[in-house]
């Protein structure tokens, strides 16, 4: 009865399940949402023209994303620290820049080994689970399945074991990397790590094609270093995947100097595609372009469009006439060659449907004794087609994710970097699914940098996207 208590409005109690109707259940439930009451500050503010994009955004969040623990964000600092390392051994393989480190021969291995000593109980502590179960995660892991059953079919089964081997080491390492990038610095410092090495390859291959240094038959480069990047065509793959991610850093970076470094550096990548006399590379830098250009230039596409078909002409133009012979010329022997092991590698697929006949085992098919020298084939005929269908899955599920880090940045024009990055990554992924297609890369480490990447992205916005919203807009 006291004047001063009657301005409150009173508390009122939960209404027992017999009170409730199933409307007002449905409305308290949701009322104690904690994932609502975010997208409530959230939505507060907004036109009504961004509304129903917003909400289409917060309904499509991925729910293995959202229940995150707050506090495993800034777990796996030396995890990340490892994988750190071991890309950079992966990438630059000082032992063969270095004679004197030579010891260091196994330290990839090593250093995967010591990651994973130490991924695991952080893990575990962290989330109580082994690994986060993305889409990404259960497709690799059923592209082990599919390459462990090839073995016993294979018509060399120890060649097939030593393959899965290997690749067992990339799917674990991609199942790193998705669990340790939880944070912008983290994925800004992996990306800029191999733009480097990205930098000192193409430094390298630009030399030696000027110095006359041709390896490879006498008329084309070789890689700086072995491994992943020995042969050109997969050096060529690998520059066209991080062209775009450099011209996005230029875009979203400020500052003069910072623009003018990365300008740098992507002409650095495209004078080392050139050096590689890859025409594999060279078509799959042209849909990279096309890409870029259809994303970045929404309104203009046509004037921009055309700017960029003006360049590219004029690039050929200049580039060395060796360099624009061979970019024309499909009839010599190498593309002979590469189309007879594509047509084998299809027949054979056909032939061996189910588990193909085994990993690494097509050359012993060839007629050539060579690989197919294509990504989706050689999947095909070494797995079987069910393992095609799984890879291609595995492709196209983070340009998905990408695609609505794209829009929902693009919303309110939140967070630049991002909205550009996500666009350059998805171009990355263009460019590898088409350089691929003449490259026998499904097993190596290219895609699954850029498929963690992507994810890595994606958690960004639907984890700190909501949070920092609850936290910065007003109430």
């Amino acid at each position: 009865m006291k004047p001063e208590l009657q301005d409150y409005e009173p508390v009122r109690a939960a209404p027992n399940r017999r009170q409730r109707s199933p409307a007002l259940a449905d409305s308290w439930q949701r009322g104690r949402s904690r994932p609502n009451a975010i997208a409530a500050v959230r939505l507060q503010g907004l036109s009504s023209a961004n509304l129903a994009d917003e909400m289409t955004q917060l309904l499509t969040t991925d729910s293995t994303v959202k229940a995150e623990k707050p506090y495993a964000k800034s777990g796996h600092g030396l995890s990340f620290a490892g994988l750190f390392f071991f890309t950079f051994l992966v990438y630059f393989r000082p032992y063969e820049l270095f004679p004197s480190l030579s010891w260091m021969s196994k330290g990839a291995l090593v250093a995967a080994l010591a990651t994973l000593a130490v991924f695991v109980p952080t893990q575990l502590a962290l989330e109580n689970r082994l690994t986060a179960k993305p889409r990404e995660v259960k497709l690799g892991f059923l592209l082990l399945v599919t390459g462990i059953l090839s073995v016993p079919f294979a018509l060399e089964p120890a060649r097939a074991l030593q393959s899965f081997i290997e690749f067992c080491k990339v799917i674990l390492m991609f199942i790193v990397m998705v669990n340790v990038l939880r944070t912008e610095k983290r994925l800004r410092a992996l990306i800029l790590l191999v733009l480097f090495a990205s930098c000192v390859l193409s430094m390298a291959a630009l030399t030696d094609y000027l110095r006359g240094h041709l390896a490879l038959e006498g008329r084309r480069i070789a890689g700086l270093i072995g491994g992943l990047f020995s042969n050109p065509n997969d050096l060529a793959l690998h520059l066209v995947t991080m062209i775009p991610i450099s011209l996005v850093f230029m875009i979203s970076s400020r500052g003069l100097l910072k623009k003018t470094v990365y300008l740098c550096c992507s002409l650095l990548l495209m004078a080392g595609l050139v050096a590689t006399f890859s025409r594999g590379g060279f078509l799959g830098f042209m849909c990279v372009a096309a890409f870029m250009v259809w994303k970045l230039a929404r309104r203009n596409r046509v004037i921009f469009g055309g700017l960029a078909l003006a360049i590219m002409l004029s690039t050929i133009a200049l580039a060395p006439s060796a360099y624009r012979s061979r970019i024309s010329t499909t009839s010599d022997d190498s593309a002979i060659a590469r189309t007879d092991d594509l047509k084998r590698s299809i027949l054979i697929a056909a032939r061996h449907p189910l588990l193909g006949v085994g990993m690494d085992n097509y050359i012993l098919y060839s007629n050539s004794n060579k690989a197919t020298h294509n990504a989706y084939t050689q999947v095909a005929s070494e797995m079987g087609l069910g393992a095609l269908i799984i890879y291609l899955a595995f492709l196209l599920t983070p340009l998905s994710r990408l695609r609505k880090v794209e829009h929902a940045t693009r919303v309110g024009k939140r967070n630049p970097p991002l909205h550009y990055l996500a666009i350059g990554l998805q171009a990355s992924l263009v460019g590898y699914m088409v350089v691929s297609f003449f490259a026998s890369v499904a097993y190596q480490w290219y895609v699954y940098y850029l498929v963690a990447y992507a994810f890595c992205l994606h958690r960004l916005l639907t984890v700190d996207g909501l949070d920092g919203a609850a936290k910065t807009k007003p109430a």
